[in-house]
């Protein structure tokens, strides 16, 4: 039972740092405002501020899970947590905008070893299937909810302290991480494994690098010269890298793992969520703000309903999973979360709030089954960079989702309020209104009469009619989702998993 207990306890260690990086990307953008005035970025340093941790986390995934399964996912877990305290504090007290991009990059590589050393070191310390399944959804549930509490967070934090409050949070965390991993987490590494490709490392980053920045820059730019020598370079560069996988002898990532359709169509279906979840939630945040008026305190207090409904489906999600078919699991998730996409729709304050807590619901079972599956096809000693393919084809999913369908509520909405446009409004505030809601709301204020109030009800309404339209699409997308994997998943039967308790002994022997 001591083992069992510690085994516990480290699993509540290795979900922290899970629950910081999940706060931390969302956390900053509430901030942007404020070291705006204090740091006084150019437009294009500041979209680096903002875009280059995720850029860092997506590029190194794969190099550190890799690295992890080489020369041990303890150690590997450990030197990220301490260099992610130290990037913290460089952050929170950086005195140039060009410093605070140095430490989020650093922020990033940092976080790019803990998310798949955390997954791979629980596919270590739980063999036994119904364990592993609640070890995941505990795990999971904390990057959720440090999700749908990161506005809360953030609102709380800037509501009494400057902006570099915000990085402060990952100093604690990582030193707990510090003290408790060496005592509660077990060491692992590949015992056959061979030395790691350092040319196969620079292939990855750059194919990863490349096509995230490329997708993205479609989001703010459009479809334009550099986009397509950057997405061509990627692809270019990805083309290399598997023709290399498939010459080594020991490829830094295994090409096999993708003709099990489990991994496949698990990791699949990720993607396709998170293709959806990320234009969608990339509009809500404004919309709540932005539109409805609410001080990032206040939207933060009315994402709780949301954060109820994660906790509450990360809770029953592990019966779910070991008691109904694949099919019924995935699709019928996939199906809850296109419900509450559709709620979203609507555009009315209550039934956007309604619709994310229905997409909570159906988050638990979808993303716990997919991730049990994706880290339990590989074999243990491939699991860090299992895990590492896992995260990378989830950040290429939100990243195509912001870009993609943010692009198209974009586009609706600068058509819809060049059209609405009332008459007398300066070129320079007509500009400022059709490039973002952001520059209308801001232009408003400075407009004399009722020119500034009829531009802002303009604005909202066509910014509205955006969220309206994206949340359409990607309930679509969702639900043609649920039936293609509901299709691919049919046959598949249940495992049964008994809700007992296992001692070390038995875990063993079920492995």
């Amino acid at each position: 039972m001591v083992a069992v207990r510690r085994r516990w306890i480290g699993l509540i260690v290795l979900t922290l740092p899970t629950l910081l990086i999940s706060i931390d990307m969302t956390v900053l953008h509430l901030a942007v405002p404020h070291l705006g005035a204090d740091l006084d970025p150019t437009a294009n340093q500041l979209l680096w501020i903002l875009d280059i941790y995720g850029f860092m986390i997506a590029g190194f995934l794969v190099s550190m899970g890799v690295l992890g399964d080489r020369i041990g996912r303890r150690r590997v877990l450990l030197a990220g947590a301490a260099a992610f305290g130290v990037a913290s504090l460089l952050a929170a007290y950086s005195t140039t905008a060009e410093m605070l991009i140095v430490s989020r990059a650093l922020l990033g590589v940092a976080g790019a070893t803990l998310m798949p050393s955390t997954m791979s070191l629980i596919r270590n310390m739980f063999t036994d299937d119904a364990e592993r399944t609640k070890a995941l959804a505990v795990w999971m549930g904390g990057f959720m909810v440090g999700s749908a509490i990161g506005p809360l967070v953030g609102g709380l934090l800037l509501e009494f302290f400057w902006w570099g409050s915000v990085f402060l949070l990952g100093v604690p965390v990582m030193a707990i991480l510090l003290l408790a991993g060496p005592v509660l987490l077990p060491e692992y590494r590949d015992p056959e494994a061979g030395r790691l490709d350092l040319l196969s490392a620079v292939l990855s980053l750059g194919t990863v690098l490349s096509l995230i920045y490329g997708i993205k820059r479609i989001a703010t730019h459009g479809t334009d010269a550099p986009v397509a020598v950057t997405v061509v370079a990627g692809l270019a560069l990805g083309v290399v890298f598997v023709h290399r996988q498939r010459q080594l002898a020991d490829p830094m990532i295994d090409l096999r793992l993708f003709r099990y359709r489990d991994f496949s169509v698990s990791l699949a279906s990720l993607m396709v969520g998170l293709i959806a979840m990320g234009g969608v939630m990339l509009f809500v945040n404004q919309y709540l703000q932005l539109v409805r008026g609410l001080s990032p305190l206040e939207a933060g207090l009315w994402m709780l309903p949301q954060t109820a409904s994660v906790l509450l489906s990360t809770q029953f999600a592990p019966k779910v999973v070991g008691r109904f078919r694949p099919a019924v699991v995935l699709a019928g998730s996939m199906g809850v979360v296109a419900a509450g996409v559709l709620l979203i729709s609507t555009g009315s304050l209550a039934w956007v709030i309604t619709g994310l807590a229905v997409m909570g619901l159906g988050f638990g079972p979808w993303i716990l089954l997919a991730m049990d599956r994706i880290i339990s096809t590989a074999p243990p000693e491939r699991a860090g960079a299992a895990s590492a393919i896992s995260e990378t084809g989830q950040e290429f999913g939100l990243a195509a989702g912001l870009a993609l369908l943010g692009s198209l509520g974009t586009a609706i909405y600068r058509s819809d309020v060049s059209d609405s446009l009332p008459t007398g409004v300066p070129p320079a505030a007509e500009s400022a209104a059709r490039e973002s809601l952001a520059g209308a709301v801001e232009t408003a204020q400075r407009l004399p009469g009722p020119a500034g109030p009829e531009l802002l009800d303009a604005a909202r309404d066509a910014f509205t009619t955006g969220l309206q339209v994206t949340a359409l699409i990607s309930a679509v997308i969702v639900a043609a989702g649920a039936i293609v994997i509901g299709l691919l998943t049919r046959h598949e039967q249940a495992s049964v998993r008994e809700e007992t308790d296992s001692t070390p002994e038995t875990s063993d022997a079920l492995t």
